[in-house]
C-alpha cells in the first residue's frame, strides 16, 4: 500500500517537494533497509591482501614498482582519497606511493610500500591511519629539491639503475614526464596489474550488493510518491536525500522524463514537468565505503494506469521496454568466465539490432565497477582481447533511443560466476514498466 500524490488530491498541500520527499523517505525506511547487511568497512587485512596481490602481479610483469597519486586507485590500496589528502586542489608537489615487490626466504612475495612526500608535510602523512600495521616508510624532499630525482637517487631500488615504474591511469602528465625525465623507465597501466583490481573480493561484493540494492531500491520507493507536475530537478534531489536516508552518499543524477531521454546521458536544464504517458529514465550513482552504484530504470509513473488508456498510443514505447529487457537478459546469459568482453555486447545489439533498432543503440553494453563507477574492462563489440573471469563485475544497460520522441535504458549489475551463470547484485532485473 502507498500513497500517491495528485493535484486533484483534497489534500494537495502532499503534493509539494517537501512531502514527496516524506513520502519517498518513509517508504525507502520502511524496507527495513535490510540491503545493508552485506556492507562492511574494509579492515586493515583487506588492504594488506590489496597490496601483496600487486605485488605477485608487478613481479609477473616484470615491473620494479607501481606509483600512485591519491585518487580512486591510492583509496584502493591505502583508504586515502583526492580530497582528504588535497582538500583545496590537486597541487604541484607530488604525493606518491610507491609500492614495490619483495621476496620473502619461503619464495612469497608482499608488498614494500614507500611514500614520496614534501618533507614539511611528512607528519600529516602519517596521520591519515592508513592500512598498515608498521609505521609507514616515506622519501621526502625539500621545496627547492627535484622530487624525481630524489626519489631516483633513494636506497629502495638498491642495485637498479633505472627503474622501470607503471604509473596508474590517474597519474597526472606532469608527475609521469618528471619521472621518465629523471632516470626511470615509466610504462602505463596494463597487464595482471590492472586486472588486480578487477577481480572482486567478497567484502568487495557484499558492498557493491548493498550500495546497488540500495540504490535500486532507493529509486522504487520514490517512483511510489511520483505525482503529476514534479520537475527533472526535483525527483533528483528527493532521490539522492532517499538514498541519503540509507547513509549513501550519492554523486550523480541522470532524471529525464518522455522525450527528454532520447539524450542517454541527459543535457537538459531539468525543468521538464511529469506527465501522464512519459516514461521516467532514472540513471543515478551513490557510493558506499568508497564503492559505486550506477543503475538504471525507465518506468511509468503510479498515477499512469496500467493498462494504459489507447488514447496515448504507446504500443512502441512499451515494445521498446520489452526489447531492451530482451536484449539485458542476453547479455547476462553470455556473461560467463572465458567469455570477451566483445561477445556479451553482441548479445545485446544483436536483439536491438533484429528488431529494427540497431541504430539507436548508440553506446557500448557496459563496463566494471567498483571503487570508480566505471572502470576496465569496458563491454564494447569491438573489445575481444579481454577475457571475462569469476569474480568481474559489469553493468549491463542496453538502451534505445529515440530522437525526440523517448528513450529506454534499464542498468543491472551483474558478477561473473564460475558456474556460468551471472549474478544481479542490484536487486533484481525490473518486471514491467510499473514494476521497475
Amino acid at each position: 500500500m502507498y500513497h500517491v500524490w495528485s493535484h486533484s488530491n483534497p489534500l494537495s498541500a502532499l503534493s509539494s517537494k517537501s512531502q514527496f520527499q516524506k513520502c519517498s523517505i518513509d517508504t525507502y525506511r520502511a524496507t527495513g533497509l535490510r540491503f545493508l547487511k552485506t556492507a562492511e568497512r574494509p579492515p586493515l587485512e583487506e588492504y594488506i591482501l590489496r597490496r601483496n596481490n600487486l605485488a605477485e602481479a608487478l613481479v609477473a610483469d616484470g615491473i620494479d614498482a607501481f606509483l600512485v597519486e591519491p585518487g580512486y586507485t591510492f583509496s584502493y590500496y591505502a583508504n586515502v582519497t583526492q580530497p582528504e589528502w588535497e582538500v583545496w586542489e590537486p597541487e604541484e608537489r607530488p604525493f606518491l606511493m610507491v609500492i614495490r615487490p619483495a621476496k620473502l626466504a619461503n619464495g612469497s612475495v608482499i608488498a614494500n610500500a614507500t611514500f614520496l612526500v614534501p618533507h614539511f608535510e611528512e607528519v600529516r602523512a602519517r596521520l591519515l591511519r592508513m592500512p598498515f600495521i608498521e609505521k609507514i616508510s616515506t622519501v621526502t624532499y625539500e621545496e627547492h629539491w627535484n622530487p624525481y630525482t630524489t626519489l631516483w637517487e633513494s636506497t629502495i631500488w638498491g642495485d637498479t639503475l633505472s627503474p622501470t615504474l607503471m604509473v596508474d591511469e590517474e597519474m597526472r602528465d606532469f608527475i609521469s614526464r618528471g619521472l621518465a625525465s629523471n632516470g626511470f623507465t615509466v610504462v602505463g597501466l596494463g597487464g595482471k596489474v590492472e586486472a588486480v583490481r578487477q577481480i572482486k573480493t567478497e567484502r568487495e561484493l557484499g558492498i557493491l550488493r548493498a550500495v546497488n540494492t540500495g540504490t535500486v531500491e532507493a529509486i522504487r520507493a520514490m517512483r511510489k510518491c511520483l505525482y503529476r507536475g514534479v520537475t527533472e530537478k526535483e525527483v533528483a534531489e528527493v532521490l539522492d536525500n532517499t538514498m541519503r536516508a540509507a547513509g549513501m552518499d550519492p554523486f550523480f543524477d541522470i532524471v529525464e522524463f518522455g522525450k527528454q531521454a532520447a539524450l542517454p546521458h541527459g543535457g537538459h536544464d531539468g525543468t521538464a514537468t511529469l506527465q501522464p504517458g512519459d516514461f521516467v529514465l532514472i540513471d543515478v550513482g551513490a557510493h558506499l565505503y568508497g564503492y559505486s552504484s550506477d543503475v538504471c530504470r525507465t518506468f511509468y509513473p503510479p498515477f499512469f494506469q496500467n493498462p494504459p488508456p489507447p488514447e496515448y498510443n504507446l504500443t512502441e514505447k512499451l515494445d521498446v521496454w520489452k526489447l531492451v529487457l530482451d536484449a539485458q537478459a542476453a547479455s547476462v546469459n553470455a556473461m560467463v568466465p572465458n567469455g570477451t568482453a566483445a561477445s556479451v555486447d553482441l548479445a545485446a545489439r544483436g536483439i536491438i539490432e533484429a528488431a529494427g533498432y540497431g541504430k539507436e543503440f548508440t553506446h557500448r553494453l557496459g563496463h566494471s565497477l567498483g571503487i570508480k563507477a566505471h572502470e576496465s574492462p569496458y563491454l564494447n563489440k569491438g573489445n575481444f582481447g579481454s577475457i571475462l573471469r569469476s569474480g568481474m563485475v559489469f553493468t549491463s544497460e542496453p538502451g534505445v533511443y529515440v530522437s525526440n520522441r523517448f528513450g529506454v535504458r534499464h542498468e543491472d549489475i551483474l558478477v561473473v560466476r564460475e558456474d556460468g551463470e551471472a549474478e544481479n547484485i542490484s536487486g533484481g532485473f525490473a518486471r514491467s514498466p510499473w514494476n521497475p
